[in-house]
């Protein structure tokens, strides 16, 4: 008998499935000896789970980086790796999953900074049995949303993560956890809503009825049934994106979360609601993509104005690059409603980029935080001399969000704003003012960005904080997890093609849906690839 071969095998299947099951054995791991009550039981029994659940994640990373290697053709433009088996025959769910350029890039992100998330979260040592599980829940569920292919299985996906995030927050968060927690749960629930009954709406239309994401790409809807269908979507994923204004759940939920559940917010959740818009709301819906583009656009506009002047006027640190997340999130709308190949690739890059800049600023949040227990910006001061690491590390980190160039964030926001500079499908006026508020924005970061590093680290010394015997500088783990971070983020910015030459043929398809519904560019678009072909 022959054995299967590695194209053959069910890589995406088992990198979602692996840390899920992975998971159910963490309360059969054998407590330590001693009392139970103690500091040094607790300890012993949050080492143990700790370093089962980072085997989980890392070998989770390498076997899909394996399947990516041996599956994945960044040169073809459909879906690869692609598994379907039957689940529910009697509703039409499969079990569906594939990869594109649209989503491998923010699998392997997700992989990547949730790995980094379980060992940032060695300090904890409340309900490890839980803590853990729910890490190692979210790591399955958060890829999950990125591969399924199957439309109510992905309504079930996006509901996964929900419950784990809330946990995190309502056990291990800070003060307001309770509040933070339901706000979240409330706002991210209601709008799930939508995905459901839009969902449900566009599978049971015409023929064939089907749940699977290609039928529903494949099937032609008129024009006020498109309409309506994006409207709901954008309210769902507007939510996690988040899109003013219906970003309040984000600073609060910022606000309160422990180092490791800010990683995940920051570098995954949000990137959720920008691949939706680009798969579901662009990819399956382009004639109502053509009158919301400009929506898009404004609310992009109004994200990076709104969030740099709120960000600006916060107290708080955490809230403050809560605050600086929303406005980078803006460059993501920009480039999907530019209409240009050129702007969408710059607002997939910005995702990636965002998910690891924003992943770094918020670890190092939560690495000053517990060093000074405040969040309070007029409590901080002087503190650089005592810890140079961390300065520096969050030196090189804000100087990465605020778009430095050989970083990053500079290449995909330059690239939202020459795509956004040359379409053809706005008037030159419109083009202008946008390109204009957007640059205000980009000058605003700098300013928030930098103050907020002299008050922290060279601002007015705080002598009863300076002086404190554990205010301690970076240990190796921490030294370690923003080293991991940082080469990417120089990486991409000296050379972006290590990773747009993995979405590239996929924005470009989607781009050319798009244009071929404009009437100047119908006739060459008309042959564009089919970005659902398997």
């Amino acid at each position: 008998m022959a054995l299967p071969s590695l194209h053959e095998f069910p890589w995406l299947t088992t990198v979602i499935a692996y840390p899920v099951l992975a998971a159910l054995f963490i309360p059969l791991i054998p407590a330590p000896a001693g009392d139970p009550s103690s500091r040094a039981y607790a300890q012993k029994l949050a080492e143990r789970i700790r370093w089962f659940a980072l085997f989980i994640a890392v070998t989770d990373l390498l076997i899909l980086l394996a399947g990516f290697y041996v599956g994945y053709d960044p040169g073809q433009t459909g879906l690869q790796l692609l598994e379907r088996y039957t689940w529910v025959p009697q509703v039409g769910l499969s079990w569906s999953v594939g990869a594109d350029g649209l989503s491998m890039p923010l699998i392997l992100l997700t992989a990547f900074i949730t790995t980094l998330a379980i060992l940032a979260a060695w300090p904890v040592t409340l309900k490890p049995r839980l803590f853990y599980f729910l890490m190692l829940a979210m790591y399955g569920g958060q890829i999950g949303v990125f591969a399924v292919q199957d439309m109510l299985l992905f309504f079930l996906m996006w509901e996964l993560e929900l419950i784990p995030v809330y946990l995190l927050l309502s056990i291990w968060g800070g003060a307001n956890r309770l509040y933070a927690a339901t706000k979240f749960i409330l706002y991210t629930a209601l709008s799930s809503l939508f995905i459901l009954v839009a969902g449900l709406a566009m599978a049971f239309y015409g023929d064939p009825i089907s749940f699977d994401m290609t039928d529903l790409a494949h099937k032609t809807y008129p024009l006020t049934f498109q309409l309506l269908m994006y409207g709901a979507f954008l309210i769902a994923y507007g939510v996690k994106l988040p899109i003013f204004p219906l970003h309040t759940w984000l600073p609060d939920a910022h606000g309160e979360a422990t180092a490791p559940v800010h990683m995940l917010l920051a570098g995954i959740l949000l990137k959720m609601g920008g691949y939706a818009l680009m798969r579901m709301n662009a990819g399956m819906l382009p004639d109502a993509h053509l009158y919301f583009a400009p929506v898009l656009i404004v609310l992009g506009v109004v994200n990076i104005i709104f969030a740099a002047l709120t960000s600006f006027a916060q107290r708080n640190l955490k809230r403050k690059i809560a605050y600086s997340s929303i406005s980078h999130m803006g460059f993501v709308l920009i480039g999907i409603g530019s209409l240009t190949e050129i702007g969408m690739s710059g607002a997939m890059l910005q995702m990636i980029s965002h998910g690891l800049i924003g992943a770094s600023l918020f670890f190092l949040v939560g690495a000053t935080y517990d060093r000074t227990h405040t969040l309070e910006l007029e409590e901080m001061g002087g503190v650089g001399l005592k810890m140079p690491k961390i300065f520096s590390m969050f030196t090189a980190c804000s100087l990465a969000s605020l778009a430095l160039p050989g970083m990053s964030g500079f290449v995909a926001e330059i690239m939202v704003f020459i795509g956004m500079a040359t379409t053809d499908a706005y008037s030159l006026p419109f083009r202008l003012v946008v390109v204009f508020l957007a640059a205000v924005g980009v000058i605003l970061t700098p300013i928030y960005l930098l103050s907020m590093l002299r008050q922290i680290f060279f601002g007015p010394e705080n002598k009863e904080l300076t002086e404190h015997e554990e205010l301690v500088d970076a240990e190796p783990r921490e030294v370690f997890i923003i080293a991991c971070l940082l080469i990417p983020i120089i990486g991409i910015g000296l050379y972006p093609k290590l990773v747009t030459s993995l979405y590239d043929q996929s924005t470009n398809a989607l781009v050319a849906l798009l244009r071929q519904e404009l009437p100047q560019t119908g006739e060459t678009a008309a042959q564009a690839p089919d970005l659902y072909n398997n």
